[in-house]
């Protein structure tokens, strides 16, 4: 019995702590490594990801296709639920308002009532905004999402709108758009891995069509539904929104949807202001999705059916919009004219109030529509009300009331999300203000840091998280893949010979002392190679004749990981082969024994990790060096 001669005097024996049975019996072939099996060496992309890339940008088009298709839509039931005719022009149901009077209250009912039947005898899973479904599905169902919602969703959406909805037409696209892409990745043969990201691309495709803003729908999908950022995930969707928005152009043109005039860089106070503005609006993020959820509870309470909830929110929705018009329909022109100072302060407030109180309610009854729109409505308005207030009590601060209404509508987003980058992109791919870009940052990240601190899930998380879904909130690199085997592995290895009996091995564990408490050992030639790996089970096993030598024993291929392999690699090999502990072979040498990593080992790896976290220490002490001179 040998002990690996190149051990770490530091370093512990091998771990005793592992799994009994945990290394099967190793291999008999042409007992040597050739025939080992080791884990593949992770690759940035393969010849896959071009093939997931190809049907991602065939994706993108489609989605775009879907969208504009959803936007007629729209226009067909605004056209004949408020104009009482047939047109795919995209009307706004204020001005119908007038002429219908009271009877505007019964069209979101109407609305709200055919909802509730198709979710009812459909699919649920149309209800709501779609993206926290979406989330749901990324995260327990490997992105598996029913093909119905592929035009449930849409039409849903398309009449709930229509009819006078307080949302906005992004939140079914995207959800429609990924509902589009997971099916695309049921009809193929492709992995949970590449549907999840075949789902992300047609969700960012979806939004890149809506509003033109490719980046922001690529960070969205990153932030929102794809929870990492790798190149084999990342270029896919990238190119299905880089395609989604070029169709777009095709159709509509590449003008901004929030078109703006020119506005001027802020100076030093006025960025502070910003800054704080965004703080404020991240507050009022937190109470809103508060109240929205709020609400929701309150509906759940109803002694009736939730197929009815739809319509008793159009019925509010209705109400409000009779005193209010603006806030029915997806109001993209209302932020329009918000951004461009077109609404007097009156006007802004009593928007604000009013579609916050329709959208809130609408959203909470269940029925379907985006979120998007009306935060932007509802912070835009805010910061414009903010904006116009320090522009008249303090105007050598230099506020712009316009660059404050950009600020507090992508900060609201930012703060109920927690979708940081997003917000910020968006706003300035949307409005195409480059001068914006330094307030935008400012604010949305005031905004998300109040949010996370006053509140631990967000508008997007909070109602799947109630039903137990564990949503990552932090995306960090794998501390596993930044450690080597050679790193962590336990180099002081006792070995035994391939000529040994059975006879004899099992005299010298009856000795009990320390080398013989391992639970596997590696069998080395007379060349001092390793040929496997047999456990402390295999070798009292009576059924072995005492007299068979510890090579015939061996009877397939070692399972093995080189040094240069990261701990990832390694942890993902013992879970593949179902073993507790890899023999490590040298980086140069495949057939050098170099130690033995156990699942002990990958554990024990983290205590660094946590050290780093958790440990505060000053390491510079400058008067360390000072000491008093000795007297002359």
């Amino acid at each position: 019995m040998t002990t690996a001669s190149d051990s770490d005097p530091g370093r512990p024996a091998v771990r005793t702590e592992g799994s009994t049975d945990a290394l099967p019996l190793a291999p008999t072939m042409g007992m040597s490594l050739d025939a080992a099996r080791m884990p593949r060496r992770s690759t940035l992309v393969d010849r896959r990801v071009l093939r997931i890339t190809a049907v991602s940008i065939v994706l993108g088009v489609l989605a775009a296709l879907i969208a504009r298709l959803l936007t007629a839509l729209i226009g067909v039931v605004t056209n004949l639920a408020f104009y009482g005719r047939w047109s795919t022009a995209f009307s706004s149901p204020a001005d119908a308002v007038p002429r219908l009077g009271w009877w505007v209250v019964l069209v979101p009912v109407v609305g709200g009532l055919i909802v509730g039947v198709m979710a009812r005898w459909g699919s649920r899973a149309i209800r709501g905004h779609g993206i926290p479904e979406a989330m749901e599905q990324v995260l327990l169902n490997e992105s598996k999402i029913p093909p119905r919602i592929t035009f449930l969703k849409p039409v849903s959406s398309a009449i709930a709108i229509g009819t006078g909805g307080p949302f906005g037409a992004e939140g079914p696209i995207i959800a429609t758009g990924g509902a589009l892409g997971s099916f695309i990745g049921q009809v193929l043969k492709v992995t949970g891995s590449e549907r999840k990201v075949l789902l992300a691309a047609g969700a960012a495709a979806g939004m890149a069509a809506v509003f033109s803003a490719p980046i922001a729908a690529v960070v969205l999908a990153v932030e929102l539904l794809l929870f990492e950022l790798r190149p084999r995930s990342l270029i896919p969707v990238a190119l299905a929104c880089v395609a989604s928005t070029g169709t777009r152009y095709l159709l509509q043109g590449s003008t901004a949807v929030f078109a703006m005039g020119a506005v001027t860089s802020p100076g030093a106070m006025a960025l502070l202001v910003y800054v704080l503005l965004g703080a404020l609006i991240g507050v009022v993020s937190v109470w809103t999705t508060r109240i929205v959820y709020g609400i929701e509870d309150l509906f759940e309470k109803l002694p009736i059916h939730w197929m009815w909830w739809p319509a008793i929110g159009g019925l509010v929705v209705g109400v409000v919009g009779y005193f209010a018009p603006l806030t029915l329909g997806v109001g993209y022109t209302n932020i329009e004219d918000i951004l461009n100072g077109r609404l007097t302060l009156t006007a802004l407030a009593f928007l604000c109030v009013m579609k916050f109180i329709s959208w809130s309610i609408a959203l909470g009854s269940g029925t379907s529509g985006g979120t998007l729109a009306p935060l932007f409505t509802i912070g835009g308005a805010l910061g414009a009300l903010v904006g116009l207030g320090i522009a008249a009590v303090a105007p050598q601060f230099g506020v712009d009331p316009r660059i404050a209404a950009l600020v507090g509508m992508a900060a609201i987003f930012a703060g109920a999300s927690r979708a940081l980058l997003t917000a910020v992109v968006f706003a300035f791919e949307t409005t195409g203000q480059p001068a914006g870009l330094l307030p935008l940052l400012g604010g949305c990240t005031a905004a998300y840091l109040v949010s996370a601190l006053m509140m631990r899930n967000t508008i997007m998380t909070e109602k799947i998280v109630r039903r137990g879904v564990r949503v990552p909130s932090e995306y960090v690199a794998d501390y596993l893949d930044q450690v080597g085997v050679g790193e962590a592995c336990t180099r002081d290895v006792v070995t035994l010979g391939s000529t040994q009996t059975l006879a004899e091995v099992r005299r010298w564990l009856a000795e009990d002392v320390a080398q013989t408490q391992h639970q596997g050992y590696p069998v080395l030639d007379e060349r001092r190679r390793v040929l496997g790996v047999l456990t402390r089970r295999s070798l009292l096993d009576p059924q072995w004749h005492y007299t068979l030598s510890l090579g015939e024993l061996l009877t397939r291929p070692p399972i093995a990981v080189s040094e240069a392999h990261s701990l990832r690699e390694a942890a993902d090999h013992m879970v593949a082969e179902s073993v507790g502990r890899l023999v490590v072979v040298g980086k140069d040498d495949p057939h050098k024994l170099v130690g033995i990593i156990t699942r002990g080992d990958i554990l024990a790896a983290h205590a660094r990790r946590l050290r780093e976290a958790r440990h505060s220490a000053r390491h510079l002490r400058f008067r360390d060096g000072l000491k008093p001179r000795p007297a002359q």
